[in-house]
């Protein structure tokens, strides 16, 4: 009769299993980094990239817009009162903000993990696989299968003939 004690190890195994495999933990590398950095992130869009952005325009990327249906107008608040606007300046800081904080799981993370594997399995010894037969081999091993199939079984050329 098997114990409680097996079938829970043979639980906490399995979760063991599923949480070392690589895609589980690349994913929670991610997900951890990504939102640690949110902040550094936003800081660095904000106080860098938006002023830079802000030499040709405003400082600010979430006030790039382009009315398609007008007459536009916005109040003191900022907010739309009449017309149609495509705040394409939010989408703008969105999209670097993820291609920072991509960079930043990618190089921080990622490459030095890849890294990292890459040095374990140079330090492992490969396994030493029996060496394949060529093509030549193979074609040699089917011509005398296939001659072998010809004669039929037992007729051999080492096979004495029968006398009448």
């Amino acid at each position: 009769m098997s114990s409680g004690s097996d079938k829970k190890t043979g639980v906490l195994g399995g979760f063991k299993a599923f949480l070392m495999r690589g895609n589980v933990i690349d994913l929670a590398v991610a997900v951890v980094i990504g939102a640690a950095f949110t902040n550094i992130v936003n800081s660095v869009v904000k106080g860098v990239i938006n002023p830079v952005v802000g030499a040709f325009g405003t400082k600010d990327l979430e006030r790039y817009a382009s009315c398609i249906k007008g007459p536009c107008t916005r109040n003191a608040a900022g907010e739309v009162t009449k017309g149609v606007y495509i705040q394409w300046g939010s989408v703008l800081s969105a999209t670097l903000t993820f291609l920072i904080t991509a960079a930043v799981v990618y190089f921080l993370m990622l490459l030095p993990m890849k890294r990292w594997q890459d040095r374990q399995a140079a330090r492992t010894p490969a396994e030493t696989k029996p060496d394949e037969p060529t093509e030549i081999e193979l074609l040699a091993q089917i011509r005398d299968a296939l001659t072998e199939q010809r004669r039929g079984p037992g007729s051999g050329s080492d096979s004495v003939p029968a006398q009448r």
